[in-house]
């Protein structure tokens, strides 16, 4: 209750709130209950080990709390509306470049937000090939990005703080036109602004604009759109929030930093008409009769059925949201044959990259000896797809519960990839083989896979401090890891989150491997199990190994390791997050479907990330004074008045003439600038900085102005002159 007291007596003072919020006892209530809430998510802490401050880390705002910037966090000319204006709108794939100031695990991060950008629209990257408009990925004060196309290259900072996987998507939204959520003319239905309790200074952060300016494409207010505040954004104090939202539960929704919500990709599909995604090959929940074009082999013995959910089988698409609702094939291997076989085939499918990723989830409840088999069929030289190929056998089940698979293809030319279900004894009694909410993308699967089952219980019993670790998983170098999981954290101080560390093992390709480890990025994804790929938003955590930190060295006897007799193996010291994910966050979404918490893990090698920078090819000043719009000075007014600039050696590149003017490179390599002039200005100066008025214009203006004067005068004289 002491923490209960002391907010009462805050919101009590009237320099502290506008008396218009607090005329009610029940207003007062309200706003109370908010600030309770916030109090626990107001200051990040971070403890030993971390890597940083995980669901608790600074948002943008926090992170630019320093920079005037146009909304926090975006550069340049706000008026640049590439919603409304479709000539500011991108042509795909976009031409990026990732200079080398960025940190190395900003570079993985970013190419991770490409591929969620691939996934769930059409949107699409290309390395930087001289192209006249691309984005300059670069590490500068702070994260922000201008808004839509400017057609002549541009900057898209990922400064220190922004290295996450939403932090990025939300920075390319703005690039790709996109305003904040809360900046929309209907807000005011929707959430509250407490404008008092604003830092001074930047309450222009919460402007809202009409619809003319901030379309919002005919969608709903989205609470959940990763283009939206937090409550404590540019709060003056730490636990008093500056926005909140008309239904108090979504409140902690608000600000979200996973990944993009339903409505942020309706909006990105709408506007970008977008058809299909890059990536996403395949899926299929089998809601629907047709089983999303699924063929039954002539050739087998029995078959799939689609099979209703019941209480004695339930399907795994709706698994704790609807009883008795959901389907999912069957191949029901009770009183079957030795070696009795179901076929079922996908349709042709078209790959336009030669990796892909087939997920699933399955549940075999037969005796032992009962097998899945997963197979491609592929073109045959002739046309015809006909050519089969075994990838991978499942023999039997951990459990009688859902279990994910992830299996890796490598198919560069039209294929279909079958389910084939073999009985294995004559069983007498019941048994069947089920499948269902299949995912097929064109990336590579994680290299380790943790289901942790009833993790629900495990949040009710296990104390703080306790841990649960994983196999030994190997990265596709060959590297050993693993994971340890805290479900109620790692000490007393973030016992309402989910603490997750990763640790390196000792392996069976040792002596073939480079040490220390360095260069490599682990990331740990807590998987939202929402059978729509497109629309999962699972929380995503990413570092890179460094020589500063001596966890990545040999895990031996030698080198202090703990020998775990489980995996037959030395576990390494861990490092990770103490406050990974909370617990509130794990009830949304589908994290915890049918109580199993699902996480994968990635050991990626990023080495050649390391020097990744281009250079930028110059353009003719034809080309420039074409393609540049008015962008004034805007690279000049970047925060704290370092230079915006796509990094190159062309002393043009970045264009240092102010106001259009036209850079122009003499013999000896010196840049020259040649100024622009309108019909009523021109500029002048070493940078084109000055502004002048034309003589003829300032005369009739000089002229305008006196005779508007003496007119004045001699209408004032009439109305005093006596009648």
């Amino acid at each position: 209750m002491g923490q209960f007291t002391i907010v009462v007596k805050h919101i009590s003072n009237p320099s502290k709130l506008n008396m218009e919020y607090v005329k009610t006892q029940g207003r007062i209530t309200i706003l109370i209950t908010i600030l309770v809430v916030f109090k626990v998510h107001a200051v990040p802490t971070l403890y030993g080990g971390d890597a940083d401050g995980g669901e608790l880390r600074d948002d943008i705002p926090e992170i630019n709390s320093d920079l005037d910037l146009f909304e926090g966090d975006i550069a340049g000319d706000p008026r640049r509306n590439a919603i409304l204006d479709e000539t500011r709108r991108w042509k795909f794939p976009i031409p990026y470049i990732l200079t080398d100031s960025l940190e190395l695990n900003a570079k993985g991060v970013i190419h991770q937000a490409f591929e969620a950008y691939r996934l769930k629209s059409c949107v699409d990257f290309k390395p930087y090939e001289g192209e006249s408009t691309y984005i300059s990925f670069t590490k500068l004060e702070g994260c922000w990005s201008f808004v839509g196309d400017d057609k002549i290259g541009q900057n898209l900072s990922i400064g220190a703080g922004c290295d996450t996987k939403a932090i990025v998507e939300h920075e390319l939204l703005h690039a790709l036109g996109f305003f904040h959520e809360q900046s929309r003319s209907d807000r005011d239905d929707y959430v509250k602004i407490w404008w008092d309790q604003i830092i001074e200074g930047k309450e222009h952060n919460f402007k809202k604009y009409e619809a003319d300016y901030v379309t919002d494409l005919n969608t709903p207010y989205d609470y959940e759109s990763v283009m939206h505040y937090r409550p404590l954004s540019f709060n003056k104090n730490p636990s008093t929030p500056t926005i909140t939202t008309a239904i108090p539960s979504f409140n902690d929704l608000i600000g979200q930093r996973l990944d993009f919500s339903s409505v942020d990709l309706l909006r990105l599909n709408r506007m970008y008409d977008c058809s299909n995604t890059q990536t996403l090959l395949d899926q299929c929940s089998f809601e629907l009769i047709n089983v999303c074009g699924m063929v039954q082999s002539e050739a087998d013995d029995a078959d799939w059925v689609q099979t209703l959910s019941s209480s004695d089988e339930v399907d795994h698409t709706l698994v704790g949201r609807c009883r008795d609702a959901g389907h999912f094939m069957k191949f029901d291997t009770s009183k079957v044959e030795v070696e009795t076989s179901a076929i079922l085939e996908s349709r042709i499918l078209y790959p336009k990259r030669s990796a892909q990723c087939l997920q699933f989830f399955y549940k075999m409840s037969g005796p032992a000896g009962d097998k899945l088999v997963v197979w491609v069929r592929t073109d045959d030289g002739t046309g015809n797809v006909s050519s089969s190929s075994k990838i991978h056998t499942i023999t039997d089940s951990v459990d009688d519960t859902w279990q994910p698979a992830y299996v890796n293809l490598h198919m560069k030319r039209k294929f279909r990839y079958i389910f084939q279900g073999v009985g294995g004894s004559n069983n007498t009694s019941a048994g069947a083989i089920l499948i269902d909410d299949i995912t097929l993308t064109e990336t590579t699967c994680p290299s380790g896979v943790w289901k942790i089952r009833n993790f629900t219980g495990l949040l009710a019993t296990m104390p703080t401090g306790e841990r649960i670790r994983s196999r030994r998983f190997y990265s596709p170098e060959g590297y050993a890891y693993g994971v340890n999981i805290y479900p109620n954290g790692r000490n007393n101080n973030n016992t309402e989150y989910v603490g997750v560390t990763f640790h390196l093992c000792s392996g069976e390709n040792d002596g073939m491997m480079e040490w220390p480890v360095i260069n490599r990025q682990a990331t740990i994804t807590a998987m939202d199990q929402d059978s729509d790929a497109k629309l999962r938003m699972s929380a995503t955590r990413s570092f890179t190994t460094e020589t500063t930190i001596p966890n990545w060295i040999k895990p031996s006897s030698t080198s202090g390791a703990d020998w775990d007799p489980s995996c037959d193996c030395y576990r390494g010291p861990e490092y990770g997050w103490s406050t990974f994910i909370s617990h509130k966050q794990l009830q949304r979404r589908s994290f915890l479907k049918n109580n199993d918490l699902i996480f994968t893990v990635d050991f990626d090698d990023l080495t050649h990330l390391v020097k990744s920078e281009v250079s930028v090819k110059p353009k003719s000043p034809s080309t420039d004074l074409l393609e540049e719009e008015t962008r004034r000075e805007e690279i000049a007014e970047v925060p704290k008045r370092r230079q915006v600039r796509a990094v190159s050696k062309d002393a043009c590149n970045p264009n240092p003439c102010h106001n259009s003017g036209v850079c122009v490179l003499e013999k000896q390599g010196k840049a020259t600038c040649r100024c622009i002039s309108g019909q009523a200005t021109y500029y002048a100066g070493e940078l084109c900085e000055k502004q002048h008025i034309d003589g003829t214009i300032l005369g009739i203006l000089s002229g305008g102005a006196a005779g508007t004067i003496v007119l004045t005068l001699a209408i004032f004289s009439v109305i005093r002159r006596p009648h």
